[in-house]
């Protein structure tokens, strides 16, 4: 291939020049728009599917596919907080649109449960340029010092490096290859399999040694059911056609297993589980760190004389020049995002001091078996809640261990 051919999604060799050639559904669809008819069903993801398959950019091996979710924080953030900055009303329409547009997107993408780089592209175009404009906008007035920017810019390379640690492997179980799953499946008795209202099944303790017999998922399952104390049952996965040890899930957007899963974080693109937890909560609070100590410095660049909080609502030459007034827009973002990140964080925190996961919460308030506690901010389960110090040791030595020596998983 040269650069600016590719294969394309029917396998078939293409060419950049012919982006616009042999669309018969976007022909179609342009047709029935023009004479008022109704497109056929399916129409409008076949077009969605042709335009991301033909979004391109020339490369030695072959043109490379563009993700299209890249696309839209890098061109709308600078163009909307530039007309943000033009006016206050204007400021005043786009900060509180940009909020209501971003969660719109994360539901529609949740209820499809499809995965998308539109918030992991926009939390990382986000700091970069509000980093940029803070050295273009706020530097040069001479309120900063050298060494302010010197400890902004380590929060920010210390965040980033806890983000690209949270984005590793998150504790994913290992799936067992297919000829196994077709043994498994036929080797687990109906009468040992029990239904669950959330499509998971448990299975009897014989049930369980057969499954972790075949599918070989740990070398450890032999000796931890010698160990594992009666009534105790596992989890089996019908998707990945494995034994799940306790606390752990599945995720529906990953697609696999994940030991001691929280949540899916749409902001990292991945699973918060077992290995990456630690590094997800550090990554936040490096994040709350740095945010909150460049909007205090930009504050005081531009409203002298006043306390950052009162100058975050009152600060009168703020549109006096319009380096001022982006600046002071982009104040207000970092504040309105870092408010959404201090609740998760703030969240993360009492789910650890109660040694409780947020599937874990859900699934208690699903079928109400655990209690509301601080205004119902945690979903106490009591199934692991050891006390608050005994909570915190263990979050602190997860993934120190290996899996199948971990306490937590026979418990």
């Amino acid at each position: 291939l040269c650069c600016c051919e590719y294969v394309d999604r029917r396998g078939e060799r293409n060419h950049l020049a012919a982006c616009c050639c042999d669309c018969e559904d976007l022909d179609e669809g342009c047709e029935r728009w023009l004479t008022c008819k109704s497109l056929p069903p399916g129409a409008l993801e076949r077009i969605a599917d042709t335009v991301a398959d033909r979004v391109r950019v020339p490369w030695f091996s072959g043109a490379v596919k563009v993700n299209l979710s890249l696309v839209p924080p890098l061109v709308l953030l600078p163009v909307l907080l530039h007309v943000a900055a033009l006016h206050f009303l204007l400021g005043l329409v786009v900060l509180t649109s940009l909020p209501v547009v971003v969660l719109w997107y994360y539901y529609l993408t949740h209820r499809r449960k499809e995965r998308t780089l539109f918030f992991l592209s926009l939390g990382l175009f986000s700091l970069g340029y509000m980093y940029y404009v803070f050295l273009q906008e706020v530097v040069p007035r001479g309120r900063v010092g050298y060494s302010q920017v010197v400890a902004l810019t380590c929060g920010l390379i210390l965040m980033l490096a806890a983000l690209s640690r949270a984005k590793k492997d998150p504790g994913y179980l290992p799936i067992p290859a297919s000829d196994k799953k077709s043994s498994l499946g036929q080797g687990l008795p109906n009468k040992s399999v029990r239904g669950s209202s959330n499509g998971l099944h448990g299975i009897t303790t014989s049930g369980a040694a057969s499954g972790r017999a075949v599918n070989g998922e740990a070398k450890g399952y032999s000796r931890m059911l010698a160990e594992e104390p009666e009534g105790v049952k596992k989890d089996w996965c019908t998707k990945c056609q494995l034994v799940r040890p306790a606390r752990a899930g599945h995720c529906r957007l990953c697609g696999r297993c994940v030991r001691r899963l929280d949540h899916h974080c749409v902001w990292i693109n991945s699973c918060v589980g077992e290995q990456n937890h630690q590094a997800f909560i550090l990554a936040l609070s490096f994040f709350m760190l740095t945010s909150v100590y460049g909007i205090t410095l930009t504050l005081h660049t531009i409203c002298r004389d006043r306390t950052p909080f009162v100058a975050l609502f009152y600060c009168p030459g703020a549109y006096s020049d319009y380096s001022s007034a982006l600046s002071f827009t982009c104040v207000w973002y970092c504040a309105i995002v870092t408010a959404g990140m201090g609740y998760i964080l703030l969240i993360q925190l009492l789910n650890i001091s109660y040694n409780v996961t947020e599937r874990e919460a859900r699934l208690a308030l699903r079928d109400n078996t655990g209690r509301r506690l601080l205004g119902g901010l945690v979903i106490d389960t009591g199934q692991y809640n050891r006390g608050f110090l005994c909570n915190w040791g263990h979050f602190l030595s997860l993934g120190s261990s290996p899996p199948q020596h971990s306490a937590e998983d026979i418990v």
